[in-house]
Order: structure tokens, then C-alpha cells, then sequence
């Protein structure tokens, strides 16, 4: 993908072949093979729903939705670079670290009081 957020979408073989030339204007080459680049998904259905930024004829950026069967879906790939990655306090503010201190909680930093001790 040549996006820094979205989705990379890659079909299985026969679906490509099935889907024919209506797919190949969405298609991008790339080191893992054709895929779909999209801003955003949803898979909560039967067809898997991509929103694609595209541009008309004359110039003028358009938002495409394209939708395919779920069953045609090898793989999706998320392109999105988060702050915060894992299992979290959401209720709790973001801790702020200097640059090169990465990982290293401030000094001044208590522990959480809401886990429960380690049984010995």
C-alpha cells in the first residue's frame, strides 16, 4: 500500500478470476501481490464494504464504496499507525514520555492500585 492509514484488501485467485475485469481498475500490484487499497471496511455482513477515495475524469477527488462477497476475501491488512496499541484503561489519561524514554514510566509514577497482588 502507498497509504500511511487504511487497508490493504487481497482476494483469493479464483475470486479475481471470478470478478474479472470489473475488479482490475481497483487493483494495485504490491510485494504481496494485486490488492484493493482502501481508507475504510466494514466486514459485519455478508459482502465486505471498502471506501475508496478515487478521482473523476475532471480532477475532482469522489469517495467510491465497493462491495464484494466475504467469501472472496483472502486477507485484510491494516495500515493504521495507533499511539497506543493493546489492553488499556480507557477512563485513565495517556501517560506523556519524553523522545528516548519510550516504555519507562516517570519517577514520580505509582503503581496501579486497581490489580490485584500476585498469590505465592
Amino acid at each position: 500500500m502507498n497509504e500511511s492509514a487504511g487497508f490493504a484488501v487481497f482476494f483469493f485467485p479464483p475470486a479475481l478470476e471470478a470478478l474479472g475485469d470489473a475488479i482490475k481498475p481497483y487493483l494495485q500490484d504490491g510485494p504481496a501481490g494485486p490488492h484493493v487499497p482502501c481508507r475504510d471496511i466494514d466486514t459485519g455482513g455478508a459482502f465486505i464494504e471498502m471506501t475508496l477515495e478515487g478521482r473523476a475524469p475532471d480532477g475532482r477527488a469522489v469517495e467510491l464504496e465497493l462491495m464484494v462477497p466475504g467469501n472472496m476475501v483472502r486477507m485484510i491488512v491494516s495500515a493504521h499507525s495507533d499511539n497506543e496499541f493493546g489492553f488499556y484503561d480507557r477512563n485513565r489519561p495517556p501517560v506523556m514520555l519524553e523522545p528516548g524514554l519510550v516504555g519507562t514510566p516517570p519517577a514520580d509514577a505509582k503503581p496501579d492500585t486497581d490489580v490485584a497482588p500476585a498469590a505465592s
